[in-house]
């Protein structure tokens, strides 16, 4: 584990990999941190530069109170210029896919394409969640709240070893840090954001997914230009950890088509 310097203060991040081909960054759930990504820094680490950060607050980054989704997706940029990155594949899951986006509609040029996982532009119960998970990170421990959540996050299939890694990195988040995480997802309304997405954008989804269902990821099929949908089988809401190979795979098949 490591951090760095930027001008949004200390950023956590994961980092392996230098060749001449356009680095990938990962962005990671409003339960999780820059960890969950391991699978995907090995992975493509082998061929690119592949970062995962920390949002504001969360692992070993600097807590801002009050930040915004744009306030995350800010740091992030800083983040990136302080690695000497200046355009970067954008991949997000769930609360990262929301920062995706709002990256792009602050800095398209920074975006050399968009890769949104088991996400949204806009969640039908995302206020009810939001009221739930405020509700709840103030009344229980995270790791309480961590117990309770992991049933819902990850699909049939996972492994006893996954969802007892999911508990523990979940119980370790700052609870103010995740209330702002859970605004930045939950309250999230970015239609408008979406449509106007012009890099291409691969969007992926488990189809065992109950937080944010498939059809969610169709509504962002339709709305963002161009993009691209995979269903993800035997998968949840995390989709990067429980099927790794099939979630690099899809990705890379993206990446080779882009040149």
């Amino acid at each position: 584990m490591a951090s760095i310097s930027t001008a949004r203060g200390r950023t956590g991040l994961l980092e392996k990999g230098s060749s001449s081909a356009t680095p990938i960054v990962f962005l990671h759930g409003v339960g999780s941190d820059k960890s969950v990504w391991v699978p995907q820094i090995e992975h493509f680490g082998a061929s690119r530069r592949a970062i995962a950060f920390d949002y504001l607050g969360y692992g070993e980054s600097d807590y801002m109170e009050g930040a915004s989704r744009d306030d995350l997706a800010a740091a992030i940029f800083a983040a990136m210029s302080a690695l000497g990155i200046d355009r970067a594949h954008i991949c997000g899951l769930s609360l990262g896919g929301v920062i995706a986006i709002a990256m792009h509609a602050a800095a398209r040029q920074r975006c050399a394409s968009l890769i949104i996982a088991d996400s949204f532009a806009v969640h039908p119960d995302g206020q009810g969640i939001y009221n739930r998970s405020v509700t709840a990170s103030w009344s229980m421990s995270m790791r309480a709240l961590a117990e309770a959540r992991t049933g819902v996050l990850v699909g049939s299939a996972a492994s006893e070893a996954l969802r007892a890694e999911v508990i523990e990195t979940m119980a370790v988040i700052d609870p103010a840090a995740y209330r702002i995480g859970a605004e930045a997802v939950w309250l999230a309304d970015q239609r408008d954001r979406a449509a106007a997405i012009d890099v291409p954008t691969l969007i992926l989804v488990g189809d065992e997914d109950g937080i944010t269902p498939p059809p969610l990821s169709e509504e962002l099929h339709r709305l963002i230009p161009g993009s691209r949908l995979e269903v993800i089988a035997g998968a949840g809401h995390l989709t990067n950890a429980e099927q790794p190979e099939a979630f690099n795979s899809a990705i890379e098949s993206f990446l080779a088509e882009l040149g």
